[in-house]
């Protein structure tokens, strides 16, 4: 999940260079389509068939990953950058949310002292988070904050979804292939409407990185959330924003307060204890905590 954080936080990167010359629909288009053939490629290298035997989980899947990725675009149009990245990383809040609340259904009440303190680990992080983007939202704002929310919900429910194809077996290519076709299906029919930009050189070349970054990004999640502990995943996911904030430091030249770094520190403390809980509590694999 550290490493799927560092190739999304540099795919960001090269959305950044890639806005001023293409939309967002193109971008997303543009990221599927590139995605398809480096994730068919890596399927016919390591063997693995491109017809799926459960193909509507993949559908459900691919269908909240794209809503959640919308949202949280339009997030980013109507509201400070912050505090949409705030909202969409709240995504970690809700998976802990679920999988405590799914175990109080199930009554499994022994496991919630198991998993109290990895959940309080996840909020920890997320304090972080906040501490790093210190989001704001104004009255008029209240509707593009409530997508917001909606981007961090529905990207809980993707993640959820990773996991379950994972556990049924599903090989973490083929998830990501299926959604890569997705992702190009969305974005074109958005471009549909929206039009097609002038392709520009060698600005285009940044498409060829956002693609493969993306795809490799995804993989890496994938495969954290089909084999790892689902609480700790979550939790490490937080190291997107770190590398991002560095990123901006060494590469743009922004400017991280004091209370920036210390937000900084809380994400990466509360990832170690996560990780350091999650050992120490169970000796069976992790991903029989899903």
């Amino acid at each position: 999940m550290i490493l799927a954080s560092l190739l999304f936080a540099s795919m960001s990167v090269c959305i950044k260079f890639a806005s001023a010359h293409f939309s967002t629909v193109e971008l997303v288009c543009y990221r599927g389509a590139i995605g398809i053939v480096v994730m068919a490629t890596w399927c016919r290298v390591q063997g693995v068939p491109l017809k799926s035997t459960v193909p509507m989980m993949h559908v459900w899947r691919s269908v909240i990953g794209v809503t959640s990725l919308g949202a949280w675009f339009y997030a980013i149009a109507k509201l400070p950058l912050a505090t949409a990245m705030t909202l969409n990383y709240m995504s970690g809040v809700w998976v802990a949310a679920f999988l405590v609340g799914g175990t109080l259904v199930m009554g499994r009440l022994q496991d919630i002292g198991r998993q109290g303190p990895i959940v309080l680990t996840v909020m920890s992080g997320f304090a972080g988070v906040i501490m790093m983007l210190r989001p704001t939202i104004e009255q008029n704002q209240l509707f593009a904050g409530l997508v917001g929310l909606l981007s961090g919900l529905t990207a809980a429910f993707a993640y959820l979804q990773v996991a379950a194809l994972g556990r049924i077996g599903e090989p973490e290519a083929r998830i990501v292939l299926y959604f890569s076709v997705g992702a190009a299906v969305a974005g074109a029919l958005g471009m549909a409407f929206t039009g097609f930009s002038d392709w520009t050189w060698p600005q285009a070349l940044w498409l060829l990185p956002i693609g493969v970054l993306a795809a490799m990004g995804q993989l890496c999640m994938t495969r954290a959330y089909s084999h790892g502990a689902t609480l700790v995943v979550a939790n490490l996911q937080y190291a997107g924003i770190v590398f991002a904030a560095l990123f901006g430091l060494f590469l743009f030249g922004d400017d991280i307060p004091l209370i920036g770094w210390a937000g900084m520190a809380l994400i990466i403390a509360s990832g170690i204890a996560a990780t350091f809980l999650r050992s120490r509590a169970l000796p069976n694999p992790p991903a029989e905590e899903h």
